[in-house]
């Protein structure tokens, strides 16, 4: 029998904390008999920049393949995804909201859609967040399941980053 998402979630979350990383998101899609799983991970003390490696990675990969194939809980066929969170990392469980108060986020939010607004603190039970909306005085507060695909905002002009640019052509954007 397959675990619940929350069941699976737990026990990811458990083994790569045993290896010493933290688990940031965690994904799980597929088609029919063959399942995938995506699972993001970083150092519990990241900065931008030093990050997780591309062989811790690797060595988390292996070990959740491990226990993947022997407890089957995805059954005998999946695809295993191990990566970074990326600079845009997302913000998804209390302690994310947590520790990323302060920070802008790029959120969906229902009523509002998809907007900039800056952490400013979870409730005292850790399920509600609330919210500065960017270039407005409007305070939201509204449950961590109601914020959707919650991202860290980067301002990449303040970062000298331009992952969209290339200075030499003078070209902006992708085709």
């Amino acid at each position: 029998m397959a675990p619940t998402a929350d069941a699976l979630t737990a026990e990811i979350r458990a083994r790569v904390a045993a290896l010493g990383f933290e688990l940031v998101d965690l994904r799980v899609g597929g088609a029919g008999a063959r399942a995938r799983l995506q699972v993001r991970v970083d150092r519990p003390d990241a900065v931008a920049g030093h990050g997780i490696t591309i062989d811790e990675c690797a060595t988390v990969s292996r070990a959740l393949e491990a226990w993947l194939d022997a407890s089957e809980s995805l059954g005998r066929r999946y695809v295993l995804e191990v990566s970074s969170p990326g600079i845009e990392r997302p913000v998804r469980w209390p302690e994310h909201w947590e520790r990323f108060t302060g920070r802008d986020v790029h959120v969906r939010i229902p009523g509002h859609g998809r907007v900039r607004a800056t952490i400013d603190g979870l409730g005292p039970a850790r399920d509600v967040v609330t919210l500065r909306l960017r270039g407005t005085d409007e305070v939201v507060t509204l449950l961590l399941a109601d914020a959707r695909d919650a991202r860290l905002a980067v301002d990449w002009d303040a970062s000298g980053l331009h992952p969209r640019s290339d200075p030499s052509s003078g070209t902006h954007g992708t085709s």
